[in-house]
């Protein structure tokens, strides 16, 4: 990859340093928890810190495509505002973001912001969409023998947020195990690959976390650094509500579902959700990056918040970050942020390993759910697979807007039949899920 990167750095093999952090933002930019400005503060508070070189946030709200995307829930121009307000007054110029997508027509979504001095963005390599959009992106470090070399490391990068929920296990494993099919489809094995953020893991058993650390493929196994490499941690484990696993727990910041705000969970500290899963390639260092063991650590839990809330004075004092920045984490989500260290070693030789990528069509994958009316009247919604297990709203609306039905369900087959009782006319039907509008259509009754 002839890439021109002018350098006088000699030729004897130096090392870096790339910060990883992944931050469930609790729908940042809709403005459910309070003005956007005083957000971008919290975050820039929480950046000047943490300092990362990848910052990957997700459940952030969907940012609109155009000027005319009705599904977007932020401003548009959204992840702008983040760099002006939040990223560059923490640092100045230094970070960039990757495409965004909403092929899902999600409220919410993932951007991954990277450092541009160290790292380049060529693009997405694979896509699934199913609630929100699994995006893989693919970046390389700027190495500075790049020039003389022709030669640098691919790092590819997914931000995760699957459905959150004890009873949505079966649609976790549906998104994950689909979010790994498309990845066989594009690698022949997995790269330095790092696939991060929200699963709403409850379990190590729960089958999704299993198709990402024991996958039958070994190519395709991912390790979870404070059980593998670190082993701090054996299997089975179960986090849910278990004190043992306290210095891990993400969720939540705050004892009080309504305070600061009602826009998150409570409850404090009492869950495991967000992870920073690598590749084989990392853990054992084979195409110049590797996982720095130890490094793995959840940003302002002190091991000590069990069940308490992030800034708990009374029960204890958590010193493990500056006061202003326990606070900034408090405000800023119901979540805390993850973070791992990744060492790269400058390539001074021009020889890497063979990359696994298949060269193939980036193709955003997302089968669209459909609607049908019968002689009778009798109106069929076909669902995808995908949205087998979700919980759906359906309403239908008159002319007019008044609502004419509504119905909360569970989507348990392919096919729903519904007898709508109206007189003869145009009517709208809507489709939502948790997150997501999946199906508006048009029809008209005689």
């Amino acid at each position: 990859m002839a890439l021109a990167i002018y350098s006088s750095t000699p030729s004897f093999a130096q090392k870096d340093t790339l910060r990883v952090m992944a931050y469930n933002v609790l729908y940042y930019g809709n403005g459910c928890q309070g003005p956007n400005g005083n957000y971008h503060q919290y975050l820039k508070t929480i950046v000047s810190y943490t300092n990362p070189d990848i910052l990957s946030m997700d459940k952030m709200a969907s940012i609109p495509m155009n000027a005319d995307d009705k599904y977007g829930t932020a401003p548009r121009g959204f992840a702008d505002s983040i760099l002006q307000y939040a990223l560059n007054p923490a640092f100045p110029g230094r970070y960039a973001y990757c495409t965004i997508t909403n092929a899902a027509r999600s409220a919410s979504g993932a951007v991954l912001f990277y450092d541009q001095r160290k790292l380049g963005y060529i693009g997405i390599t694979s896509s699934y969409a199913n609630i929100t959009d699994f995006n893989t992106y693919k970046l390389y470090y700027k190495d500075p023998n790049l020039a003389r070399t022709h030669d640098t490391t691919f790092l590819y990068v997914l931000p995760t947020h699957d459905r959150s929920g004890d009873e949505n296990e079966q649609v976790r494993g549906m998104q994950i195990g689909e979010e790994m099919r498309h990845l066989k489809e594009h690698f022949s094995h997995l790269p330095n690959f790092i696939n991060l953020g929200d699963f709403n893991s409850r379990n190590s058993d729960e089958p999704f976390y299993q198709t990402l650390v024991a996958n039958k493929d070994t190519g395709f196994r991912f390790s979870d650094p404070p059980f593998f490499p670190d082993r701090k941690l054996s299997y089975p484990a179960i986090w849910d509500h278990n004190v043992t696993f306290t210095a891990y727990l993400t969720t939540a910041t705050r004892e009080s579902a309504t305070i600061p705000n009602a826009c998150g969970t409570g409850g404090g500290a009492k869950n495991w959700y967000d992870h920073i899963f690598l590749s084989q390639w990392i853990v054992n260092n084979s195409n110049y990056i590797r996982y720095i063991p130890n490094s793995y650590r959840t940003i302002g839990n002190d091991g000590q918040r069990f069940k308490i809330s992030i800034n708990n004075k009374n029960i204890h004092l958590n010193t493990s970050a500056p006061t202003d920045v326990i606070e900034a984490l408090y405000q800023m989500s119901n979540k805390y942020p993850v973070m791992a260290d990744l060492e790269v070693t400058m390539n001074t030789s021009g020889i890497s390993p063979t990359d696994p990528e298949i060269a193939s069509p980036i193709v955003f994958v997302k089968e669209e759910a459909s609607m049908t009316t019968e002689a009778d009247g009798i109106i069929v919604i076909h669902f995808p697979d995908d949205v087998i297990g979700q919980d759906v709203k359906i309403k239908c609306t008159d002319k007019a807007g008044n609502t004419i039905f509504k119905n909360s369900s569970k989507v348990k087959e392919n096919d729903l039949r519904l007898n709508i009782k109206a007189d003869a006319g145009e009517y709208t039907l809507n489709v939502t899920g948790h997150h997501n509008l999946i199906l508006e259509s048009k029809f008209t009754k005689k």
